[in-house]
């Protein structure tokens, strides 16, 4: 249940409505902690340091109390961020901090100008946040459109669809949910508050955390879209631009105070809608970076899951988005990435020291920071783009077009037209339903890298099960009177044909939402600049695959029917095996399995990979293959005798 929820004693649309009732209970509990390591206190003192300073001058002026809770909750606050400053871990700026904190504590005691106190609060926010590196904006461009998606799952129960914050759970709950609608209220807060709050949830209310539920990106994507209850979209079009950091760290009473009514507006706008000017390599190679060193962070601490977790979802949601691309410039260095960071994750899993996995980690640094050179920071070139866009569609579709003609020559070679239509119709559906999944895990719910990664990857499996009874099958009747006999018994009757178009689905349903979704990210890596050189790409890789089809109808019609039969049951069993592989490795990068590398030769095409799981799939596919095949021979000697 999500509910930012504002108790009644703070009703006044001010920003400590929300501040105070999420950093009380948080930083009360801080402040009994004898000694406090991680950096995650330092954010605590710099929202309560933004709570202050937002709040101290409406509280006091001209020397007199305003409101007397208020103040005295201030006071107390200036009393625990002073034990939080004290428990942070050593460092050159610390006592100059603990001395600034005496300084504003002493302000406050003295009832000092509220715009004196302000400054002084934010001045000690910033050098706060330089010193223990506290990252006030996110690593990669929220996306409002993922976060509706995920307000939709987790937030609209208590504050309603439109976060007016009349859900159904949240009739009777004491505090009520927040109007998340309320305009002053929105312009107290930033997107760093809003981002805290998701993570941090708020004691004693209905409030709770969602660090568990959403990963650091997710809750930057929710901010965003709750931050576009109160925006114009149409005002973000000015002159003005803001960069990501101003955009997550200030409020709109902050722009306000600063540069003028007129520009609030166009502020709300891009803090809901930011530009998508950084989804570049250089950022999302960025994201697995330090989604890496949180990841080492929770396996210090001694949380072995959440760090595992953390170092999947840096490679699905960072460095997976960029391979194709960096496939194309160094297929080497993109294979010696992925193999350092696949090692990281397994040295977590595998519960190896720290000493160990922060080796390992280092490793896959050096090989990141290698492939951020090769790629280059603001977007693809043209020549990049076109290559990329052709390899996308070119190699995902391959296999399935593969399948798909090969069945089709089968079928149209052997007179059986209305089985024709129905695998026509099977791949005319998996079109249908991997937009529709695409839609759904974009637009209805959040579909990580980690549930794309299982879904591939029990597809591939699923169709390399298929293509092994497929080839085996048509092995078994490469003859023509058994072809004649099946034929009347099974083909005529529409069970064949079902089998034919389940197979043809999977075969594009497989590979389709995969190629819509690094189209999706190289649209965004190539820019404008580069959007033509994509479409080109995409549209050569077409004609090519539909080239490659019309060659195998063409040919197979001048082979005879038993050699047609042959050279079909071996292409199908030959990609069971190629299947077998490409799913155990989705299912590697998805973290359901893990990895053990062996000496071994690779061949991306063919699903070979240089690890123990991956050849075990393809050696039990084969040897699959090998029974088959020899129950098949057995059965025809014994028909050959019994004649």
């Amino acid at each position: 249940m999500f509910a930012f929820v504002f108790p009644p004693r703070f009703a006044m649309n001010s920003r400590s409505s929300l501040l105070a009732w999420l950093l009380l209970p948080v930083l009360a509990l801080c402040s009994c902690m004898a000694v406090a390591e991680s950096p995650a206190e330092a954010t605590k003192a710099l929202h309560l340091l933004d709570y202050i300073g937002a709040d101290y001058p409406s509280t006091v002026r001209d020397g007199q109390v305003l409101d007397d809770p208020e103040y005295r909750e201030q006071q107390e606050f200036g009393a625990v961020l002073a034990e939080l400053l004290a428990g942070l871990p050593a460092h050159p700026e610390r006592d100059a901090l603990v001395q600034g904190v005496q300084a504003l504590r002493q302000a406050i005691d003295q009832r000092q100008a509220g715009a004196a106190v302000a400054h002084q609060a934010r001045q000690l926010g910033a050098r706060l946040a330089v010193a223990y590196e506290v990252s006030q904006a996110p690593v990669i461009t929220p996306d409002p459109a993922r976060g509706a998606s995920l307000y939709a799952q987790n937030c609209a129960i208590c504050h309603g669809d439109t976060g007016a914050g009349d859900g159904p759970a949240g009739v009777g709950l004491e505090p009520a949910p927040a109007n998340l609608r309320n305009v002053e209220r929105l312009d107290q807060l930033s997107l760093f508050d809003l981002y805290n709050t998701l993570g941090l949830g708020i004691e004693g209310t209905e409030m709770p955390s969602f660090a568990d539920q959403l990963d650091e990106r997710q809750r930057w994507d929710v901010a965003a879209y709750i931050a576009s209850f109160s925006a114009d979209p149409q005002a973000g079009k000015g002159d003005v631009t803001w960069n990501i950091a101003d955009l997550a760290r200030q409020t709109p009473a902050e722009v306000a105070a600063n540069q003028g009514a007129e520009a609030v507006a166009a502020f709300r706008a891009q803090r809901a809608q930011p530009p998508q000017v950084k989804r570049g390599p250089a950022q999302l190679l960025d994201y697995t970076s330090s989604t890496l060193d949180k990841s080492l962070a929770a396996y210090r601490e001694g949380d072995h899951d959440q760090a595992y977790d953390l170092s999947v979802a840096a490679y699905l949601e960072g460095f997976e988005l960029v391979e194709s691309s960096l496939d194309n410039i160094d297929a080497q260095v993109r294979k010696d990435t992925e193999k350092s960071l696949m090692a990281y994750r397994q040295a977590l899993q595998d519960g190896l020291p720290v000493e160990q996995a922060v080796q390992r980690l280092d490793e896959a640094k050096v090989k990141l920071a290698q492939a951020a050179k090769l790629l280059g920071s603001d977007g693809l070139s043209w020549s990049l783009s076109y290559v990329s866009g052709l390899l996308i569609l070119l190699r995902e579709g391959l296999e399935a077009i593969l399948v798909l003609a090969a069945i089709l020559a089968f079928l149209r070679n052997t007179g059986q037209q209305s089985a024709v239509r129905s695998v026509n119709i099977g791949w005319g559906l998996a079109l249908l339903a991997g937009f529709a999944t695409w839609a759904l895990a974009a637009y209805v719910i959040d579909v990580g890298g980690a549930q794309r990664e299982l879904l591939e990857g029990c597809t591939a499996l699923f169709a390399a099960v298929m293509v092994l009874w497929l080839g085996v099958w048509m092995h078994d009747r490469r003859h023509a009177d058994a072809w004649q006999d099946y034929i009347k018994r099974s083909l005529l009757s529409g069970g064949g044909r079902f089998g034919f178009a389940l197979l043809a689905f999977f075969s594009v349903y497989r590979e389709l939402f995969e190629v819509i979704l690094f189209y999706e990210t190289l649209w965004l890596q190539a820019g404008p600049a580069g959007h033509q050189a994509v479409l080109a790409g995409g549209a050569t890789a077409l004609v090519l695959l539909v080239g490659l089809a019309w060659v195998i109808l063409r040919g197979s019609a001048r082979l005879p029917l038993s050699l047609f039969f042959s050279i079909n049951a071996a292409l199908l069993c030959a990609l069971s095996v190629v299947f077998a592989g490409h799913g155990v490795k989705a299912l590697q990068e998805a973290g359901v399995l893990g990895t053990r590398p062996v000496p071994f030769f690779e061949f991306d095409w063919l699903g070979i990979h240089a690890d123990a799981y991956s050849l075990a799939a393809q050696a039990v596919a084969l040897l699959a293959v090998v029974l088959l095949y020899g129950r098949s021979w057995m059965a025809e000697k014994r028909r050959a005798a019994a004649n």
